[in-house]
Parts: structure tokens; C-alpha cells; sequence
């Protein structure tokens, strides 16, 4: 059961209800004193009738005004009368009606998409971007101090435990073969392979200088004892290493060297395995989840969620550096974009009216349930309170009316009946 808000909450609309309820009920006081004032001494002074009829008339309507509100919040006088306390009895009626009320007029699909048409958020997006640093509007500073403290506020493990769960559950859903084959074949296509190549060559190059010694003992191990008396494990490993290093350096001059070529063509057959071949898919999605469930690779993602939530965090909390330097330029760029071209601001609007009208469909039903559910949880204190703070001031001017009305009333029939 909901505790009831504290006091604090409402004390903007406290003394104005308060007042108005006072004033309502001096005026019935004062409607009652009139009246018996008026009966004491209508014998000596006629004319005194009529106001005994006005007061008379005016202390009815003001305790019947008076029944009528009470009615709504409470028993009046703390007495069961059937068909009083209205709003307590019926809370989760009322909660239920609030709710679908909600759901009918403004979680609808159609009355969202309608109520965003005339919304342009493509070039209120192109003016927030385009402003100048240092001169940010109140909505980006309020846009990015609410970031900040919702990345602070929220907790690290769990969030952070979402989002690595959503990229792994992404990658293990993805079929990256395709991919890969798909971007080596372009890269194959487009000449972009041959600066790696080349520079695997040199790599070759360098690593036999740097493992000289390495290969010579590994053929000096080799090589029998007779052989070595002669020299020859020595006159060996000159010539491989000689003809390691000639192949290395021919195909780096190269291009159409033979072994290059077999090397691009593994290359190419590569490519359209991953893209074709279900044998070689399949080695490479095993070989995706074995990387995922490998702790580093764990430790790796972790570090990602990490460095970009510090960033997200740096970021909102220095709107002018985020939006300095290139990054700064491509947003300002994409601002004038947004706000110069009509073509696409149409589109932009567009998905996001679907988007919304979508979110709309979705969930308006989960929204209506929460209102309700949340009405419900809410004990009958709580939502009379809140109510009769946000609508006391008005019922008290009816009170003050229905008396003033019932005082005229009664002035008029008697008026009638005297005439």
C-alpha cells in the first residue's frame, strides 16, 4: 500500500483550498446567524422577512452544497449515509476509466500520428545541433545534465550487464561468414588487400633477419655429423635463407609473381567460401562462439561499456568539447542538413511518427495498465487528498455559490408569495 505523499507536496495548492473552505463555511455560519437574527425580531420590524427568507434559503443551499463535496472525499459528519464517499469507494473504477480515457484519446496509433504531423523534430534536431558552442539553448543543457545524471544514477553492473548482454546476444545471432566474405571480396575487388600484403611480405622479410640464427641452429640440428664435418650445414642454411629472401623481395616488386598470385587467388576462394560454402559457415560460427565464450574476449567487451559510457558521461557534461573539433563539424554539418533539406526532413519526420505511433501500439496497453495498477496500489487517503488538493478550491466557489444562489432564490419566492 502507497504511504500518502508528504505534505510538502501540495502546500502551493494547500492555502488556497484552506481559505476557500473557510470562507464557504463562514459564509453558511453567517447565512445562519442572519437568519436567526431575523426571526427574533421580525415581529417588531415586517421588513426583516425577507432577509429571514434569503438567509433561509441561503443556509439550505449552502448545506446542501456542502453535503455534495463532502459526499465525494468522505462520509459527512463521519455518518454511512448509502452513496457518499464516493471517490474513495470507487477508486479503482475511477483508476480503470483514467487509464482507458488515456488509451482511447492519446495512446492510440492513429491520434499520435495525427498530433505529430504538424511536429517538425527533423528541424528542431538541425537547430539544436547547429547551435553555436558556447551559447547552448536551455534544452541542451537540460538534455545533457539529464544524461549525465541518468548514466551516473543508474547502476554500473546491472546496466552494464544489459548492454554486454545485447552485444553478445547480437553477435551470436549474427552470421558474420557472409559478412566476412562479403567485405574481403570487396576489398579483393578494389585493390584494398594489396597494401596488407605487401606489408605481410615485409613482415616475412624482417622476421627472417630477425630469426637468423634461429634457422641456421634449426638445420645445424638437422644436418648428420658427416655433413657438418664437410660444411655443409653451413653452405644449407645460406642458400635458404638466400632463397627466402630473394622470394620475399621478388614478390614484393613484383605484382604478377606467381606465388602472390596463388596467395590472392586462396584469397579470392576464401571470399566466396565464407559467402557460399556451408562447411567453411559453419567452421567460422563455431569459431564465433568459442571467441565469445572466451573470458578475454568478455573482458574485452566490459572494457568497451566501460570507455563509452565514461565517454557519454564527459561528453553530456561538457556539451561545448563534445561538440568541438570534427565531431563538432560533422554535427553542425548534419544540423544544416537536417534544416536545409526538405526531402529529408520529411523522411526523418516520418519514421519518427511511425516510431512513435509503433511505440504507441506497442505498449499503450503496458502504459494504460501501469496507470491503473498504480491507482489501484494507492490507499483511499492518498487519492482523496490528491484530488481534493487539486480541485478543493474549486468545489469550495460552488459551495459559496449554491449559497449566494439559494439566498436569491428564496428572496424571490418570497417575493411571489407576498405579492
Amino acid at each position: 500500500m502507497t504511504a500518502p505523499l508528504p505534505a510538502s507536496r501540495f502546500s502551493a495548492a494547500q492555502p488556497g483550498a484552506a481559505g476557500m473552505k473557510a470562507a464557504a463555511t463562514g459564509l453558511l455560519v453567517v447565512m445562519a446567524v442572519v437568519f436567526f437574527g431575523a426571526r427574533a425580531f421580525e415581529a417588531s420590524y415586517p421588513w426583516l422577512a425577507w432577509v429571514k427568507a434569503f438567509a433561509e434559503a441561503g443556509m439550505v443551499g449552502g448545506l446542501a452544497d456542502w453535503f455534495a463535496v463532502t459526499a465525494l472525499f468522505r462520509h459527512p459528519l463521519g455518518l454511512p449515509i448509502p452513496h457518499t464517499a464516493i471517490i474513495p469507494r470507487n477508486k479503482d473504477r475511477i483508476g480503470d476509466s483514467l487509464a482507458n480515457f488515456l488509451k482511447d484519446n492519446f495512446l492510440v496509433a492513429p491520434v499520435v500520428a495525427r498530433r505529430m504531423r504538424n511536429i517538425d523534430l527533423a528541424g528542431a534536431a538541425g537547430k539544436f545541433l547547429q547551435a553555436p558552442q558556447g551559447q547552448e539553448t536551455r534544452i541542451r543543457q537540460g538534455a545533457s545534465r539529464l544524461i549525465a545524471d541518468l548514466f551516473e544514477s543508474l547502476d554500473d553492473e546491472r546496466l552494464g550487464g544489459l548492454v554486454k548482454g545485447a552485444i553478445s546476444t547480437r553477435l551470436r545471432n549474427a552470421e558474420v561468414s557472409p559478412l566476412l566474405g562479403h567485405a574481403l571480396a570487396s576489398a579483393i575487388n578494389e585493390d584494398r588487400h594489396v597494401p596488407m600484403l605487401e606489408a605481410a611480405i615485409r613482415w616475412i622479410a624482417r622476421a627472417l633477419d630477425a630469426n637468423e640464427e634461429l634457422i641456421r641452429d634449426m638445420v645445424k640440428k638437422r644436418t648428420n655429423w658427416i655433413l657438418k664435418l664437410a660444411g655443409v650445414d653451413t653452405r644449407l642454411s645460406d642458400s635458404i635463407l638466400d632463397g627466402l629472401r630473394k622470394l620475399s623481395a621478388d614478390m614484393h616488386t613484383d605484382p604478377a609473381h606467381p606465388v602472390r598470385v596463388r596467395i590472392e587467388q586462396a584469397l579470392a576462394d576464401l571470399a566466396n567460401d565464407l559467402q557460399t560454402k556451408p562447411e567453411t559457415r559453419e567452421k567460422v560460427e563455431q569459431l564465433k562462439l568459442d571467441l565469445l565464450e572466451n573470458r578475454s574476449v568478455g573482458l574485452w567487451i566490459d572494457t568497451l561499456w566501460q570507455k563509452g559510457r565514461e565517454a557519454i558521461i564527459r561528453a553530456a557534461r561538457n556539451p561545448d568539447a563534445a561538440m568541438a573539433g570534427k565531431l563538432g563539424d560533422v554535427l553542425k554539418s548534419m544540423g544544416q542538413s537536417l534544416e536545409n533539406d526538405p526531402r529529408m526532413r520529411r523522411a526523418i519526420n516520418q519514421f519518427a511518427r511511425r516510431a512513435v505511433a509503433g511505440m504507441a501500439a506497442s505498449y499503450g496497453g503496458s502504459i494504460v495498465k501501469l496507470v491503473s495498477e498504480t491507482v489501484r496500489r494507492w490507499d483511499a487517503r492518498t487519492i482523496t487528498d490528491r484530488l481534493e488538493n487539486a480541485v478543493g478550491r474549486d468545489l469550495q466557489y460552488i459551495r459559496i455559490n449554491g449559497t449566494l444562489v439559494g439566498g436569491t432564490v428564496g428572496l424571490l419566492l418570497h417575493a411571489a408569495d407576498t405579492l
